[in-house]
């Protein structure tokens, strides 16, 4: 049965929170509930007929007044809808593209076409405009770029990389590719790897399985914790240093700071790292290095309008093959030959991960879905 008390007045009364459901200056998609979809949830009809968007999204937009059913705003994404019903729909526009202003800023663009945009960032470019950084971000240089990206959600960024992380981006260029994208990603679909220089002498591969949070006491930082989002990293070794390892990480879940947090866990952490470093992060000579030894060294994915699979990779940058060099002169012979960049042995490695390398830490037994957004 209907609820009435989910439905308001959709010209003149508030809706949710007490906002004026006036949303004229934004474009309207007037749809019928088709047959097949009678008796369905509205977030579910919605998710049907438009499918360039996301559910979650969807949903946002029905709490916040968007929708409108036979006349009246509705509220409750669970509303269920008969055969025939009109429904008229204010998308949102995304109002951090539209309070970022186009910025000429060179973007390192590996792969592009109408759908999909891949890019090497490199370290220090901040992703997303925010306090003290409103200025100067990639979000920025991707509006110059592709102007159309003002009208995607966050300009098509699905994911994101740490200011001082370097490494490989995938930017959905429409609304469609970029919930393709996003689904493949709470698929666990999309695979990323990162080189990272670490603390110790990591002895073998192995997996940290921890649920991630936001610290209890310090807001800036996240930490392990029983309340957090469930996340795996599994990491090789591909080098031994003098009190230092270079590890391949790959992750199954993305949450803030996940192979930061995780590699602290595990008693390694990253060399340069200024938040979970616990005041060790300098190698063993030399200054301590200005960031975190962190790089997104390879993306694949399934091509989010053909479906074909593609993947991208990147070399570390610059300042972290100068360090690794440099540690390899102090430890010459440490070397343990397992850094091989061939694709095949990648997938091999992932493979592995059914059969259980070893657990550094198990902090959680449920699943979730993935954060993109982190």
């Amino acid at each position: 049965m209907k609820n009435p008390e989910k439905r308001k007045a959709a010209a003149g009364s508030p809706a949710q929170g007490g906002r004026p459901s006036d949303y004229s200056a934004n474009l309207k998609i007037a749809l019928n509930v088709p047959a097949d979809c009678s008796g369905l949830r509205l977030d579910q009809i919605l998710a049907r007929l438009l499918a360039q968007h996301s559910r979650s999204r969807l949903q946002g937009w029905i709490r916040e007044g968007r929708v409108v059913v036979g006349g009246m705003t509705v509220l409750e994404p669970r509303h269920k809808l008969s055969a025939g019903e009109s429904i008229e729909l204010a998308e949102a526009p995304d109002p951090l593209a539209e309070s970022s202003n186009p910025e000429n800023i060179p973007l390192p663009v590996v792969y592009e076409d109408d759908s999909l945009l891949v890019l090497d960032k490199p370290a220090g470019l901040v992703v997303h405009p925010g306090s003290g950084n409103w200025t100067g971000t990639l979000l920025n240089g991707l509006l110059y770029h592709a102007p159309q990206l003002a009208g995607v959600p966050r300009a098509g960024i699905v994911h994101r990389l740490d200011k001082d992380t370097s490494g490989l981006m995938m930017v959905a260029k429409t609304p469609e590719a970029q919930t393709a994208l996003v689904r493949q990603l709470q698929a666990r679909r999309v695979k990323r790897h990162y080189r990272a220089l670490v603390r110790g002498l990591v002895e073998c591969s192995g997996t940290v399985d921890a649920p991630i949070g936001r610290h209890p006491t310090l807001r800036t930082r996240m930490a392990v914790v029983s309340t957090g989002k469930p996340a795996r990293t599994h990491y090789r070794v591909l080098e031994h240093f003098v009190d230092c390892s270079l590890i391949e990480c790959a992750l199954e879940s993305g949450r803030t700071h996940q192979i930061r947090v995780h590699m602290m866990v595990a008693g390694h952490p990253l060399v340069g790292d200024p938040t979970y470093g616990g005041g060790v992060s300098r190698v063993p000579k030399g200054p301590p290095f200005p960031r975190q030894a962190l790089h997104a060294c390879r993306l694949a994915l399934a091509h989010p309008l053909t479906g074909r699979a593609m993947a991208w990779r990147s070399a570390v940058p610059e300042d972290m093959a100068f360090l690794i060099e440099a540690l390899r002169l102090d430890a010459p012979a440490a070397f343990d030959g397992a850094g091989n960049d061939d694709a095949e042995d990648d997938d091999a490695w992932e493979d592995d991960w059914d059969e259980g390398p070893e657990d550094i830490y198990v902090g959680h037994d449920e699943d979730d879905e993935e954060d993109p957004g982190e």
